[in-house]
């Protein structure tokens, strides 16, 4: 199939596209590059430079090839931003995919796996989360992916619109090739491993006062080649399951002390760290349930153990200390 792979130059679309490519598939990878990078694309994927809000660049990827299915990741993922600049948000996770969508319905691609978040929860009635839990996001990027699901299921109902959103539970790790390179890092595990790395300016803890074991934020971590290979299960079982929700998640909780922890473990670094006060958007606690990605899509995860997790990010780091050097 050829499937188009928005955002996937970027951390989870960069490893979306590898295994798509590894299961013979043609990957399409549709990125502005304003924080995905070209060193990300993967071998046997083919680039196109574009934004979703801009229409000309959406001719341009659906003119030039037959797209039968879409994997949509383009997004502004970053909370604390969210915060601060909610129109951008939604002009780029909201404005942006309903572009997408009305090319798609346009030129009769009517597949779509969408990535789609934990944070359309906000704050948990209780953990382990199931996807019936009540939605009541915290932040607009929470906000922008609920609305989003919402979306599809409108244009599902109008246009016979194929869906399936998988909700992220903090994708971590590395594949052999593609790793994490944010601009700045935004991620716990990528912040403390380059602490690791450059032994010298400290890791920020953002809140040591939480309703948690050890008053730091709660999160559940997920192997980034275990998310990826959930998105190729997703889009075999599309016909079936459209308009269903997965949250992909390992139903194990680890605090920022935790991580910091095995990192340092991992590491061999005594890994200093820096008590800062909460950041705006930020839920106690965060741990999934995946039962029903399990049953539903045989998602069976590889890489469960933090440790594996975190040394599979340490060993692309230590390969790739100024990332992918674009």
């Amino acid at each position: 199939m050829n499937i188009l792979v928005t955002g996937g130059a970027g951390y989870v679309g960069s490893v979306v596209a590898e295994e798509l490519v590894r299961q013979g598939h043609k990957a399409i990878v549709f990125d502005n590059l304003s924080k995905g990078h070209k060193g990300a694309v993967s071998p046997g994927a083919q680039l196109i430079i574009g934004d979703l809000r801009e229409s000309k660049d959406l001719e341009k990827a659906f003119s030039k090839f037959k797209i039968d299915a879409v994997m949509h990741m383009a997004a502004d993922t970053v909370v604390e931003h969210s915060m601060i600049d909610p129109k951008s948000c939604f002009q780029n996770n909201v404005i942006g995919s309903i572009n997408l969508l009305d090319f798609m319905v346009k030129n009769g691609v009517l597949k779509i796996i969408f990535s789609s978040s934990a944070a359309v929860y906000g704050n948990p009635q209780g953990i382990p989360i199931e996807e019936d839990h009540p939605k009541n996001p915290v932040n607009p990027y929470g906000d922008s992916k609920l609305m989003f699901e919402h979306i599809l299921g409108w244009y599902g109902s109008a246009y016979g619109l194929k869906h399936i959103s998988l909700r992220y539970f903090n994708a971590a790790g590395a594949s052999e090739l593609l790793g994490a390179d944010h601009r700045p890092a935004t991620l716990l595990i990528p912040n403390v491993l380059k602490a690791a790395l450059n032994k010298k300016n400290p890791v920020s803890i953002f809140g040591y006062d939480y309703p948690t074991k050890d008053g730091t934020c709660i999160r559940d971590y997920v192997h980034i080649v275990d998310i990826a290979r959930a998105h190729t299960l997703a889009l075999r079982k599309l016909e079936e399951l459209s308009g269903r929700a997965y949250n992909l998640g390992s139903s194990d909780g680890y605090s920022v002390l935790d991580v910091i922890e095995v990192a340092r473990s991992v590491t061999k670094v005594e890994i200093p760290v820096k008590i800062c006060s909460r950041r705006a958007g930020d839920p106690a606690a965060i741990v999934a349930s995946s039962s029903r990605a399990k049953a539903e899509l045989g998602w069976k995860p590889e890489f469960t153990e933090i440790e594996t997790i975190i040394d599979s990010a340490w060993r692309w780091m230590k390969n790739h200390p100024n990332g992918y050097g674009d």
